[in-house]
């Protein structure tokens, strides 16, 4: 296809594919005359994986370029993998770290609930700050986060993270794609849980939203 079909089925701009192109995030086409070239599903893809990352995900090109190399890297492991999507995930969250009496409590917190699961996890895995950030900050505004209370959410947890790993595949040609999955599930369940929010509140008594005037 040419470079316009491979815009209009991506969605992506012929601008934004030629940026992306120099900056070394998606492979030139193949030459098929003087400034012109044949793109195929392989930089459709690409542009798919990209736009994914830099919109659900949130995710800077830099960040981008990191995941997309160590996908490439079979010298990395699928742990590593994933650690390095958690990585670019937690760095913009850095910046709210508060060595306080609330961050002390969340990392001893974050062991028990690692301790509590089985969990084999890595004393340097981004995840356990960014877990730990979470906790600081319920606890900084007075929040309920009861031990009983995060260990339902480390229940759900392990389950989902137990039923999605089952599903990885040990080709690399699918590795991007395993970290796409991961961020899309991971809005999926956001979407999921604010559904089943909005179901509970209308229970609640005198949360219910008022009747429209054309009931």
């Amino acid at each position: 296809m040419r470079i316009s079909d491979l815009s209009r089925q991506s969605g992506v701009p012929v601008a934004t594919i030629k940026f992306y192109q120099r900056a070394q995030l998606l492979p030139p086409g193949e030459p098929t005359g003087r400034n012109q070239a044949h793109y195929g599903k392989v930089h459709l893809r690409r542009l798919r994986l990209i736009k994914t990352l830099t919109s659900l995900g949130e995710l800077d090109l830099t960040s981008v370029r990191r995941l997309l190399a160590a996908a490439e890297d079979d010298e990395v492991s699928l742990i590593g993998l994933f650690e390095e999507l958690n990585r670019v995930q937690i760095a913009s969250k850095e910046a709210a770290v508060e060595n306080d009496e609330s961050m002390e409590f969340a990392r001893k917190e974050v062991d028990r609930i690692i301790d509590s699961a089985g969990w084999d996890v890595r004393p340097d895995a981004a995840a356990r700050l960014h877990l730990g950030l979470a906790i600081a900050g319920m606890r900084r505004l007075g929040c309920d986060c009861d031990p009983d209370f995060l260990d339902a959410y480390r229940d759900a947890a392990d389950r989902l993270a137990a039923l999605e790993i089952g599903r990885v595949s040990s080709d690399p040609t699918g590795r991007a794609a395993h970290l796409t999955r991961s961020i899309l599930l991971r809005e999926a369940l956001t979407a999921m849980r604010e559904l089943g929010q909005e179901h509970y509140l209308a229970r609640q008594p005198g949360l219910a939203p008022a009747p429209s005037d054309d009931s």
